[in-house]
């Protein structure tokens, strides 16, 4: 496979993914951090890193947009429940979990 191929495909998969999270919004990001370590967030940020990696400016809140189909505010007001106690507890054991891996990998997290 040549690379623009395989850049097209990594590219379709993106936007799937994307859509995928539009139509399923019930997902909470909680429980994607809890479960696979990433969230909408995360691709957020990873969008916005790729971007200014090649050079272009992009904010944050413009990466969230992209990534949640809305504003991020407008999501939160629209989608965002409020997370358990238990979900919450499990989340932060992940972060710290997260660090430390960053940490021993030398990066910051």
């Amino acid at each position: 496979m040549d690379d623009a191929t395989r850049t097209e495909i990594e590219a379709a998969v993106f936007r799937r993914l994307r859509e995928h999270f539009e139509r399923k919004p019930d997902i909470q990001n909680i429980d994607l951090m809890n479960l696979a370590d990433f969230c909408r967030n995360c691709l957020s940020k990873w969008y916005r890193a790729a971007a200014e990696e090649r050079g272009v400016e992009m904010d944050y809140d413009a990466a969230r947009a992209i990534v949640y189909g809305m504003p991020y505010g407008e999501y939160k007001t629209k989608h965002q429940e409020k997370a358990p106690p238990e979900k919450v507890a499990l989340f932060e054991e992940g972060e710290k979990r997260r660090a430390a891996e960053a940490a021993a990998r030398g990066e910051t997290y």
